[in-house]
């Protein structure tokens, strides 16, 4: 075999193990790197971002909110008075009607008949009054002539007096026909809407029958609903020193509302449910509010002056007290106890650290007494949203 033939082989071989020992090494290198580098540092602990609010001092309104029925001012019941039939009904059902207006007309021709008879009575009794008048008159004149005894002209005398008796019981029987007859004419008692009329021309009309309409007043109406006793002090004073304002909603997803007055305290305060009944006025000129309606009404009889609010968000709630995460001047924050006294309008009347003092609002979450925090920017992806409104364990 020719040497070249013989050499090309083993130079192929060497050639093929310097490749794998490079290669080997190679690997054994990265693998050497790869265990003998360091693990990174850890990074300490950031700022945590955060939404923050001072504490504020404020006059605050305190507003009391209850479920409240519509009911009408006076409602009547319109009943005949005598026995009669029905000749003419003037009204129709749903209308609204004055004070004195027109109802209903009756057949009262029994009532003039004896009203007739009753003057013609009076005109009888009259007539023998007369006639015995002018003979006490002549009696008198043959007793001073002494022609009678005194027993005669007490007798005259007696007549007379009973005659102007009978004549006047006559006239008070004209009096009650005349009434009678006046029964006739049923008119409205009050202002307001009429219900179902229940007769038609031809009905017997009786007193103790069933009523011939209702009529309810509607403008002004009242509100009733109830509070807690404990508001009984505040609004007893507020009603002393001037009139109460009332709001009503009528519907709770509208902001529209009526606003009305106090006008009635109950003299006696549930035992039962604890709480006392109230009535207020409200002007109903479009007969918006009707009765048997509920309604949402609100009042303020009350304001706490110069109090301390926060966002009702920043009050956290511990196991066994609430409090607020406070920061001071180095973004640290810290624990404070509060009492709160009111929620109303998102706000939280307090009684707790003083005025200015920054608080958390939003980020409680992540808190612990300590903690470094940073006023989060609007456009922060990290900024807390909604947060600190769960209930909160300080640590």
């Amino acid at each position: 075999m020719p040497a070249s033939a013989s050499n090309a082989p083993r130079s192929a071989g060497r050639i093929l193990v310097v490749l794998a020992v490079i290669i080997a090494l190679a690997a054994a290198g990265w693998y050497w790197r790869e265990q003998s580098a360091a693990p990174p540092a850890k990074k300490g602990p950031g700022a945590i971002p955060v939404v923050s609010a001072a504490v504020a001092t404020a006059d605050v309104p305190v507003r009391l909110a209850a479920n409240g029925t519509v009911s009408a001012l006076q409602s009547v019941e319109v009943r005949a008075q005598i026995s009669a039939t029905i000749r003419a009904v003037h009204v129709k059902e749903g209308q609204f009607v004055k004070r004195g207006e027109r109802l209903f007309t009756l057949d009262t021709r029994t009532e003039e008949a004896n009203l007739g008879k009753a003057a013609a009575q009076v005109a009888k009794s009259r007539a023998d009054l007369a006639n015995a008048e002018r003979n006490l008159k002549r009696q008198r004149e043959l007793f001073a002539q002494k022609f009678i005894s005194q027993t005669a002209l007490d007798a005259v005398q007696n007549q007379v007096d009973s005659l102007r008796a009978q004549v006047a019981a006559d006239l008070a029987v004209v009096e009650a026909g005349r009434v009678a007859r006046g029964y006739g004419e049923i008119v409205a008692p009050i202002a307001g809407r009429i219900g179902a009329v229940n007769v038609y021309p031809g009905s017997l009309a009786q007193p103790s029958g069933t009523p011939l309409v209702s009529i309810t007043q509607i403008d002004p109406i009242n509100v009733s609903f109830t509070l807690p006793e404990r508001e009984l002090p505040q609004l007893q004073q507020s009603m002393a020193q001037g009139a109460v304002a009332v709001a009503a909603r009528l519907d709770a997803d509208s902001p529209a509302t009526r606003n009305g007055k106090l006008v009635f305290i109950d003299n006696a305060v549930d035992s039962g449910s604890g709480t006392i009944r109230l009535k207020a006025q409200f002007d109903n000129p479009d007969s918006r509010l009707w009765p048997g309606m509920f309604v949402t009404v609100s009042l303020s009889p009350r304001t706490l002056t110069n109090v301390l609010t926060v966002p009702v968000q920043a009050v956290q709630t511990g196991p066994e007290r609430k409090f607020l995460y406070v920061i001071d001047a180095e973004n640290k924050v810290g624990i404070a106890p509060v009492r709160v006294l009111l929620v109303q309008d998102g706000r939280a009347v307090i009684e707790g650290p003083d005025a200015g003092t920054r608080v958390v609002v939003e980020g409680a979450q992540n808190l612990r007494p300590g903690s470094t925090v940073a006023e989060a920017r609007p456009d922060d992806p990290k900024a807390p949203s909604g947060a600190g409104k769960g209930k909160q364990k300080p640590s």
